[in-house]
């Protein structure tokens, strides 16, 4: 399939204008005891009383997750309501809602509007039906060009991008340029600004296996694929990740494809995984670890001093599974090997895959700039790793990869 060359529908203002609000992007499965993620949303509102308006337009049951949502706000000391503005949402006339000029008035009046998970595709053909926003959503612009927050979690975090995917579960079929505009992509609404493309339940469903192709496509230089249970608050140019695990941060800056090969390819990319309390400036590029990490050495491949930990030397036969492209980064830092490499294809080749002989090849590799720390302080093993270079390669695949052994 050829990828896209042209996009000719983007929202003017995520383009033309600059916002003052702050974009919440949550990465889904964002738990109730999630203390750090519930109040800073709150905080970010202006904290106590701080009137919040809450969307399950997502939803699959709008009722249950609505109120779900508005319980934990409103423990953390907001005051956040339920805007019926969903189409799962039994016994209302959505359009009469959509429409109602007391809930507009009621949205463009809060600090915050939260979404909720589900469904994407319900959120842009309700607030953006064919592209043109309706009045609700300019109320929520209103609410962010004022200094208000935009928060979502899952669904809700998928928006927040110019371009989003819709409905585009399978990794695979990304990488391998199945894919259509209005079925697995579509707009987005634009909250985390025109340059930077966000996806969610990153590391734990192996998303950059989508992203990297997807970026490419849309013209994206930077990407920010943030992990269950985790929030990145995007505030201007900074920052911050905040919550149970981290993101993964893809500059394709200086990256470089083949147009002569036959398939997505990608060499030269910079990928850096943000950990809890790191923070990034998007525009100067400089990263800066939590107070944690810093109390702790630097890890350096390229110091004279330098003193590799790891000492395994994996392949990662499936390096788009659950985390993984985090444990190669780290053994990439912290190891003996310049380089590391995974695979990402399919073992199994469904029906209607068009090409079940191509795989894809990810090589990690040490270059300049390639830094990180390690803390146990909190907890767990946790890495920062900034700077790791990237390179994602088509390769073609035995059908089937291994037949069983007979005996002699």
């Amino acid at each position: 399939m050829r990828f896209l060359t042209r996009l000719t529908w983007v929202a003017l203002w995520c383009a033309t204008t600059a916002h003052a609000g702050t974009a919440i992007v949550i990465g889904g499965a964002l738990k109730n005891d999630n203390e750090a993620v519930w109040a800073r949303i709150v905080e970010e509102a202006g904290g106590a009383g701080a009137p919040i308006a809450v969307f399950a337009t997502a939803a699959a049951n709008p009722e249950r997750s609505a109120g779900l949502i508005v319980a934990a706000l409103n423990r953390h000391g907001a005051n956040a309501e339920a805007i019926p503005v969903a189409p799962r949402l039994k016994d209302i006339d959505l359009q009469a809602n959509l429409n109602d000029p007391k809930l507009i008035a009621k949205v463009a009046a809060s600090k915050a509007v939260f979404f909720s998970g589900g469904a994407q595709e319900f959120i842009v053909d309700t607030l953006q039906p064919k592209g043109e926003p309706t009045a609700m959503l300019k109320a929520i612009w209103q609410v962010f060009d004022g200094g208000g927050v935009v928060a979502g979690t899952s669904a809700g975090a998928a928006i927040m991008s110019r371009m989003m995917f819709r409905d585009a579960q399978d990794n695979m079929q990304i990488l391998k340029g199945q894919w259509r505009e209005g079925r697995e992509y579509d707009r987005g609404l634009g909250f985390a600004g025109h340059d930077l493309f966000v996806d969610q339940h990153f590391l734990k469903r192996g998303r950059i296996g989508r992203m990297l192709p997807a970026m490419r496509a849309f013209g994206y230089t930077l990407g920010l694929g943030v992990e269950e249970n985790t929030a990145a608050i995007i505030k201007g140019s900074e920052v911050e990740i905040v919550g149970a695990r981290g993101a993964l941060l893809v500059d394709l800056s200086e990256a470089t494809t083949d147009a002569k090969l036959p398939a997505f390819n990608l060499r030269g990319a910079l990928i850096s995984y943000l950990d809890r309390g790191d923070r990034h400036n998007l525009r100067t590029g400089v990263s800066t670890p939590a107070a944690h990490k810093l109390r702790e050495p630097k890890i350096d491949p390229a110091a004279s001093d330098y003193k590799p930990y790891l000492q395994n030397d994996n392949y990662f036969l499936d390096i788009l599974a659950d985390n993984t492209i985090v444990t190669a980064m780290a053994q990439l830092l912290d190891g003996r090997a310049p380089e590391v490499r995974g695979l990402a294809y399919r073992a199994r080749p469904r029906p209607n895959d068009l090409a079940p002989e191509l795989g894809f090849e990810f090589r990690l590799y040490k270059g300049p700039g390639l830094v990180g720390w390690f803390s146990g302080a909190l907890g767990g093993e946790d890495y920062t790793v900034l700077k790791a270079r990237l390179d994602v390669i088509p390769v073609r695949m035995a059908t089937p990869l291994f037949t069983p052994l007979v005996p002699n």
